[in-house]
């Protein structure tokens, strides 16, 4: 791991300096490599799934782990988009004269190197990978002992890639071993690593947050709330609560608990367990909502507090925005929320007041999301209010620096 970290703090310097194009370059080359290695990588991968088979791994577990051609296709125009983005290292913003006469802004730097910890989904390390690379940082990629075959050969088409625009191989390294205490030695190397991102469930999210003797950008937990106003417009309201649970359970940015005004519920709520009854989803109610709809189960306070990560949904009837707020304000764990509201004074105080890294106006929580914000690939969400906040992709990947323009000025 010291040799790792020494080798990515060298070829750090090296990519800071790279120009646009040969980055954009190495990442069309590594799109390249994966084309002409698909069969490998399906065939890698099909060891990681006899293996997570063998070991009693679930079918959700199973269904991350997998690399089909349709997700090979995906990696590969995740590195084109990646690399039609525009370039953030070196842009300066805010320069402005001072009495002085000097000039002074900020300029874009890379973060130097990062160490990036994730589980299961072997698509990682091309996303982290290509990230990375275009804000130009070097990274360390430590995957799942569950995906080893599939990250080792998804490193070797990187390398390929990186050699064929004559940038150092060690900008990109995945942890070649499965050992669990190479983990522990990533997140103490301060004289290496600069920043730590995990990506995986909130066991090890904790892990890493409280052992790290490094800065990482994370989130713990997705609690994400929608709360339909008694102003809503009923279509947008069905749709947009049905989306942000249905449209696919095991993500950060599905809805967890639906909020609803107390002056539309008798109208809406029935509408909605219909929907969700034929989804095969759970609903956990307050005893309001469990007089309204037979059956509901009677939610505890644990589950306001849980992320399910699966069909099931916590379901409250409130008075009002207040009591929303407030409800919001207890449980949520920042990531996202939103209000489907036709009242816009009324979104304005929601956008406002509530402190989560995402808030929205009749829109569906599974927009919180790099590339659905127009960033590209996400390296992943942050819910800490220091650095990086919410979707974290290039711009997230940077820092900044005071420059000064000056034509022999001293100070008097």
């Amino acid at each position: 791991m010291q040799q790792l970290g020494r080798q990515a703090r060298q070829a750090s310097r090296e990519v800071s300096k790279a120009d646009c194009g040969r980055k954009n370059l190495a990442l069309q080359k590594i799109a390249e490599a994966i084309a002409g290695r698909t069969a490998e990588l399906v065939e890698e991968n099909r060891k990681d799934l006899q293996a997570g088979r063998d070991s009693g791994m679930d079918a959700a577990s199973l269904d991350r782990l997998e690399l089909t051609p349709a997700r090979i296709q995906a990696m590969m125009e995740g590195l084109k988009q990646v690399a039609a983005l525009p370039d953030p290292v070196g842009e300066i913003t805010g320069l402005s004269y001072q009495p002085s006469g000097i000039q002074v802004g900020q300029m874009r730097v890379p973060l130097g190197v990062i160490g990036i910890i994730y589980e299961s989904r072997p698509n990682v390390t091309v996303d982290a990978a290509a990230l990375c690379l275009k804000a130009g940082n070097a990274c360390i990629l430590r995957g799942g002992s569950e995906s080893i075959h599939s990250n080792r050969a998804i490193a070797d088409c990187i390398r390929q890639g990186l050699a064929a625009a004559s940038l150092p191989e060690q900008a990109v390294q995945v942890v070649e071993t499965t050992d669990r205490a190479a983990v522990g030695e990533l997140i103490t190397m301060k004289a290496y690593v600069d920043v730590i991102v995990p990506r995986g469930g909130k066991s090890l999210i904790e892990r890493i947050s409280s052992e790290a003797a490094i800065p990482v950008i994370k989130h713990l937990d997705g609690i994400c709330h929608v709360y339909i106003d008694g102003k809503a417009d009923p279509a947008k309201a069905v749709a947009i609560a049905l989306n942000a649970k249905t449209q696919r359970y095991g993500v950060c940015n599905a809805m967890e608990t639906l909020l609803v005004a107390e002056s539309i519920a008798a109208e809406l709520l029935p509408v909605l367990a219909e929907k969700y009854a034929q989804k095969q989803v759970e609903l956990r109610g307050c005893l309001k909502t469990c007089t309204l709809i037979k059956s509901a189960i009677r939610a505890t306070e644990e589950d306001w507090r849980t992320e399910y990560l699966a069909p099931i949904l916590s379901v409250r009837i409130v008075s009002g925005i207040e009591e929303a707020l407030a409800h919001i304000a207890e449980y949520s764990s920042a990531h996202t929320e939103a209000i489907v509201t036709e009242d816009y004074s009324l979104a304005r105080r929601f956008l406002r007041e509530v402190d989560s890294s995402s808030v929205m106006v009749n829109a569906s929580t599974r927009f919180a999301d790099g590339f659905e914000y127009g960033l590209g690939a996400e390296i992943g969400i942050s819910t800490d209010k220091l650095h990086a906040r919410g979707p974290v992709g290039l711009h997230g990947l940077t820092s900044l620096k005071y420059v000064v323009l000056g034509d022999g000025h001293v100070r008097q």
